[in-house]
C-alpha cells in the first residue's frame, strides 16, 4: 500500500505532526502491528511496521513505543522488536526501562489474593486462560466457549474487580485487574514526560487504547484501527494500513529532519536592495526572504525548513530541469532559464521604508506552475490568502502582504495551519506573467510604472553604481559581482551592513555550529565598507561611520562598544533557538540573535581606524568628525588593550590574551598616529609610547619559541590564521624571520588544499567546521609578502573555483566533502576575494 491510499485528511495531519521538535509515535500491539489470531501465542507484527518504527527510533528527536496488555517479558520475546523501540507492558505497569510502580507489601498482598481467587474462579473452564503479570492478572476468554466466556466475565467483574485497591481494564476478550493505579493513557503520559515530546501519536484497536486516545489533545494525532466508536480522530481498516501510517510519518519526518533536498549553499544567489536581501534557489525557488529587513523573523525560510516553512516557487509545469542561472550584468536582477521559460527576479530599490517589493516575471512559451506558500515569523502564525480580483491578501500577519497577479487564477489549499496558493500559467512570448509580492502594504493596485520600466530602473540602480568602480585586472567580473555584493548587504536606510544575508547555514552538515549572522558588526561593516572605498565607492564607508556614531553617542565611552548592533544600531535581544524549523539538511539548532553580542572583542577598533585612513587618503583630506571616530577608537584601546578578550572568532571559552587582538590594538595607535602626522592633527603624547608598548608585548609574549609561530595566545603553543596579522598589519618586517616562519606553521597545520581553517583547538563546542574563505586569503597575503607567488596564485585560483555559478562565496569550504558550509553570502568571503585580486594585479 502507498500514502496516497490513507485518507487525504490524515495524510495532511500526519504532515503537520512531523514537523514538531520533538516527536512521540506510540502503538498498541494486538490488532496494530499484529494481526489479532486465534493463538495470541502467534501474533506476529508485520516486518513493513517493525521496520518504519525501528527507523523512527533512529531520528533526531524522535521516540517510538508499543503500549500493550500483555506482560512486558512476553511483549519482548513475541514481538522482536529492535531495543531502539521502548516497550511498555501491562497497560503501562511495566516499563522497558525501569518498572516505574514498585509494588509495595500491601499490593504484593492483593496481588496473591487475586490470583488465588481467580485461580478458583476459572478452574475447570476449557479455553479461559490466566495471565499472570508482575502488577496484574489478565483474564482471558478468547478460546473458550461464548456460553463460558460470558459466565467467566460476569463472575469476574461482580467479583475481584469490585475489591479495593483493584483496577480493571476491559478489552477484546480479556479483563485485566491490576494492584496499581494504571492504564495506557497513564503510559503515554509517562512515556511524553520521560522524552519531553511536543507531539505524540498513538495507533490502536482496542477498547484499552481509547484511554491514550483520551490523553490526546493539541497537536497529537490519534489513529484507531478497525470499526467501532473511538475517540481518535482518524480511522484505518486494519494493520496493513498501520504499516502505511508509520512509512509515511517516517518519510515526512525524515524529509523535515534531515532537508535532503537542501541545495548546494554556494549555488544560491541573492537579490538585494537598498535595505532588504532574499536567496533564490538554482531552479527559481524563493527560499528566504525576512520582513520588515533582513534581521526580522523570515516571511519564507523554506531554506532552513522546507516547504512548510515557507517558499515561492515558480518551474515548468512538465518538471524540465533547469538551464542555468545568472545575474543580468552589473546588477541584483537573476534570470533563471529552462528551455523554453525563463524567470525574472528582481527587489525594487528606493521603495519606502517599510515596504519589501519582490518583482517576479514568467516569460516564454511554456506552461508554469506557481506555488505562493508565505510563513511569516518563521512558519509561527497561521496564515490565509484571500483571493481578490487583481490578486491574493496574507490575512493573519502583524505586517501587510500582498501578492499582485492580475489575471491569475488561485487555487488555495489548507494543511491545517496554513493556506498554500497553486496556478498554472500559461506565459508568452508577447504578454509575460507579472507576479509582484509586495511586503508593507495593502494596495493591489497596478504600479505607476510598467514593470518592464521598473525593472530597467532597478537594473540602472546597480549597474550605474558598479560602473563607477575600479576594478584590478585580475578576475574583474568576480570581484565587480563581490562588490555588489558587499553593497546588497549594506542597508542605505541607517548605515549598518549585514556580515550575511543568513542565520543558521551550518559550519558542519548536521551539526549546531550554527549562527545568526543578519547584524551589523563593527569590525566586518567596517571591513566591508573599506573594500569598498578602495574600489572608488565613498557612500557606504560615510554611512557607517554615521551609523557608528550614532551607537557610540548611546555609550558610557567609545570602550562600552558591543562586538555587534542590530542593522539600526539598537542592542540585540537573547539569543533563542526556532525549535519548529530542523535546519538546513537537518542541521539544528536554528537560531535567532547571537550571544557574541555580550563578548570582549578589543580588535574591533582596529579596522575602523583603518577605514578612516582609506577614506582619508581616498578623499585626500581628514574631515573633523573621521579625526573625532579615531580618537574615541584609540581611547578605546588606551583603556583596555591589556584585557583577555575572546576575539575575532568568538570563541564561548574565556577570554585569552590573543596575538591577533593586541595586534589591532597596535594597528589602531599606530594607524592613529600616522593619519595625525600627515593630516597635521594634534597627536596626544602618549600614544608613541602606547604604540611600542603594545608592539614590545605581542613580541614578548606572542612568540612561541617551541612551536617556532606566533600563536594563538600568550597560554598556549596552538596555532591561529589570525596571527598572520603580525606581519600583514607591519608590526614587524614580512622579511622578518618570525613572519615566514609563522606562515610556514600555519600552512601545515591549518591549509587543507583549497582552503585554510582558523584553527584546531578545542574551542568548547562539539563539531568541526570548514575552513574559511578569509583564512585562505590572509595565507595569499601572507605568501606574497614573503615572496611565494606561485603559491599565492594557485591558492587564489582555488577560491575562486568554490565561488558558485553566480559567483557567491559562503563563509566556509569543507575540502574533505568538497561543498560550502556557513551563512551565505558571507561579507568577509568576498572581502577576501577583492583584497586578493587588488594585491595580485598591483604585483
Amino acid at each position: 500500500m502507498t500514502a496516497e491510499s490513507l485518507p487525504a485528511e490524515l495524510r495532511r495531519a500526519i504532515v503537520q505532526i512531523a514537523r514538531t521538535p520533538r516527536l512521540l509515535v506510540a502503538c498498541d500491539y494486538d490488532g496494530t502491528l499484529a494481526p489479532i489470531v486465534t493463538n495470541p501465542d502467534e501474533a506476529r507484527p508485520l516486518p513493513e511496521s517493525v521496520g518504519a518504527l525501528r527507523s523512527l527510533a533512529g531520528l533526531h528527536e524522535t521516540t517510538t513505543a508499543v503500549i500493550s496488555g500483555r506482560a512486558l517479558r512476553d511483549l519482548a520475546i513475541l514481538s522482536r522488536l529492535p531495543s531502539e523501540v521502548h516497550l511498555v507492558g501491562s497497560h503501562g505497569s511495566e516499563f522497558d526501562i525501569g518498572f516505574v510502580h514498585a509494588l509495595d507489601a500491601q499490593a504484593r498482598e492483593l496481588h496473591r489474593r487475586l490470583e488465588t481467587a481467580l485461580d478458583e474462579l476459572v478452574s475447570g473452564t476449557p479455553g479461559v486462560q490466566l495471565e499472570v503479570k508482575p502488577a496484574s492478572i489478565a483474564v482471558h476468554v478468547r478460546r473458550a466457549d461464548r456460553t463460558d466466556a460470558q459466565r467467566i466475565l460476569e463472575a469476574v467483574h461482580n467479583g475481584p474487580c469490585t475489591w479495593d485497591g483493584v483496577t480493571t481494564t476491559d478489552g477484546k476478550e480479556v479483563v485485566e485487574l491490576a494492584v496499581v493505579q494504571t492504564d495506557k493513557g497513564r503510559a503515554l503520559d509517562t512515556l511524553r514526560h520521560q522524552v519531553g515530546a511536543t507531539a505524540a501519536v498513538f495507533l490502536g484497536d482496542d477498547v484499552t487504547d481509547e484511554k491514550a486516545f483520551a490523553r490526546l489533545s493539541g497537536p497529537d494525532l490519534g489513529v484507531k484501527v478497525g470499526d467501532g466508536e473511538t475517540l481518535a480522530a482518524f480511522s484505518v481498516p486494519g494493520t496493513e494500513d498501520v504499516a502505511t501510517v508509520l512509512a509515511f510519518i517516517l518519510e515526512e519526518r525524515r524529509n523535515w529532519l534531515y532537508g535532503e533536498q537542501a541545495p548546494p549553499i554556494e549555488r544560491l544567489s541573492m537579490l538585494a536592495n537598498e535595505r532588504s536581501v532574499a536567496l533564490v534557489t538554482p531552479d527559481a525557488r524563493l527560499t528566504w526572504m525576512c520582513h520588515p529587513g533582513p534581521d526580522a523573523p523570515a516571511v519564507f525560510a523554506d531554506l532552513l525548513g522546507g516547504a512548510g516553512a515557507g517558499h515561492f516557487s515558480i518551474r515548468p509545469s512538465r518538471g524540465a530541469l533547469p538551464l542555468g542561472q545568472r545575474y543580468l550584468p552589473n546588477t541584483m536582477t537573476v534570470e533563471t532559464r529552462w528551455s523554453r521559460l525563463l524567470v525574472t527576479d528582481y527587489l525594487e530599490p528606493e521603495t519606502p521604508a517599510h515596504r519589501t517589493d519582490l518583482v517576479r516575471v514568467i516569460s516564454g512559451a511554456s506552461e508554469a506552475t506557481v506555488v505562493f506558500a508565505p510563513r511569516p515569523e518563521f512558519g509561527a502564525v497561521p496564515v490565509s490568502l484571500v483571493p481578490e480580483e487583481d490578486g491574493l491578501r496574507v490575512v493573519g500577519t502583524s505586517e501587510p502582504i500582498v501578492l499582485r497577479s492580475p489575471g491569475v487564477r488561485w487555487e488555495i489549499s489548507n494543511d491545517g495551519l496554513h493556506d498554500t496558493a497553486t496556478a498554472t500559467v500559461q506565459p508568452t512570448p508577447e504578454q509575460p506573467v507579472v507576479l509582484e509580492l509586495r511586503c508593507g502594504t495593502t494596495e493591489l493596485g497596478p504600479a505607476e510604472l510598467p514593470e518592464v520600466e521598473r525593472r530597467a530602473k532597478a537594473g540602472r540602480y546597480w549597474s550605474e553604481w558598479a560602473s563607477a568602480l575600479k576594478l584590478p585586472n585580475v578576475e574583474p567580473e568576480l570581484v565587480a559581482r563581490s562588490a555588489l555584493t558587499l553593497r546588497g548587504l549594506c542597508n542605505t536606510d541607517t548605515g549598518g551592513v549585514l556580515a550575511a544575508a543568513t542565520t543558521s547555514l551550518p559550519e558542519e552538515i548536521g551539526g549546531v555550529r550554527n549562527w545568526d549572522y543578519r547584524y551589523c558588526w563593527i569590525r566586518d561593516a567596517a571591513m566591508t565598507v573599506r573594500e569598498l572605498v578602495g574600489l572608488g565607492s565613498l557612500e557606504e564607508a560615510d554611512g557607517y561611520l554615521n551609523w557608528l556614531h550614532g551607537v557610540l553617542s548611546t555609550l558610557a565611552g567609545p570602550e562600552r562598544l558591543h562586538p555587534l548592533y542590530t542593522l539600526s544600531g539598537n542592542q540585540l535581544g537573547a539569543e533563542a533557538v526556532i525549535d519548529t524549523l530542523p535546519g538546513y539538511a537537518g542541521s539544528r539548532p536554528v537560531r535567532v540573535g547571537n550571544l557574541a553580542n555580550h563578548q570582549v572583542q578589543l580588535d574591533v577598533f582596529g579596522p575602523v581606524v583603518e577605514l578612516v585612513c582609506a577614506l582619508a587618503e581616498a578623499r585626500g583630506d581628514l574631515r573633523d568628525q573621521d579625526w573625532q571616530m579615531v580618537r574615541a577608537m584609540a581611547e578605546a584601546v588606551t583603556r583596555r588593550w591589556s584585557e583577555a578578550d575572546h576575539g575575532i572568532w568568538e570563541e564561548r571559552h574565556v577570554p585569552r590574551h590573543r596575538v591577533y587582538s593586541r595586534v589591532m590594538c597596535w594597528v589602531t595607535i599606530d594607524r592613529a598616529i600616522k593619519l595625525g602626522e600627515v593630516y597635521e592633527r594634534e597627536i596626544p603624547a602618549a600614544w608613541h609610547e602606547l604604540r611600542e608598548t603594545i608592539a614590545r608585548d605581542v613580541l614578548e609574549n606572542g612568540w612561541n619559541d617551541e612551536v617556532q609561530a606566533f600563536t594563538t595566545a600568550y597560554d598556549g603553543t596552538d596555532l591561529d590564521a589570525a596571527s598572520l596579522f603580525v606581519g600583514l598589519t607591519g608590526l614587524i618586517d614580512p622579511s622578518d624571520e618570525r613572519f615566514q616562519s609563522t606562515v610556514t606553521a600555519i600552512e601545515a597545520e591549518l591549509r587543507s588544499g583549497s582552503t585554510v581553517y582558523r584553527y584546531r583547538r578545542d574551542d568548547g563546542l562539539p563539531g568541526g567546521e570548514g575552513g574559511f574563505h578569509l583564512c585562505a586569503a590572509w595565507l595569499i597575503e601572507a605568501y606574497l609578502l614573503t615572496g611565494r607567488r606561485t603559491e599565492a596564485e594557485e591558492l587564489f585560483e582555488q577560491m575562486v573555483d568554490a565561488a558558485g555559478p553566480t559567483g557567491l562565496l559562503p563563509e566556509q569550504y569543507d575540502p574533505i566533502a568538497e561543498r560550502s558550509l556557513g551563512n551565505h553570502p558571507q561579507a568577509y568571503s568576498h572581502i577576501g576575494l577583492i583584497r586578493c585580486a587588488k594585491l595580485l594585479a598591483a604585483q
